[in-house]
């Protein structure tokens, strides 16, 4: 049936969010072309919640098998959590 799944980020600075995607989470990619960057995922879920009005919004979990250590990694690549961090099920 279905052997694969592409999706789409959005956002007002593509370039800055592939650097992201590239430079600080390490996600290998392919150019497709004038620098659109096709990112491979790891293992990946989908879920689908209900919520009226919801146009435009997405979130993004990414997932790790150690969370403070993952965060160090990051922290010293320059990345600054905005709001709390928190283990999900």
């Amino acid at each position: 049936m279905i052997s694969g799944l592409h999706a789409i980020i959005f956002c007002d600075e593509p370039d800055r969010a592939r650097a992201f995607f590239r430079d600080v989470l390490e996600l290998q990619s392919v150019d497709a072309g004038d620098g659109f960057l096709i990112f491979k995922a790891p293992p990946a879920e989908l879920a689908v919640h209900p919520e009226p009005g919801s146009q435009g919004r997405h979130e993004l979990f990414l997932m790790c098998h150690d969370l403070s250590e993952t965060m160090g990694q990051l922290e010293s690549k320059g990345v600054q959590f905005a709001g709390p961090v928190s283990e999900q099920r």
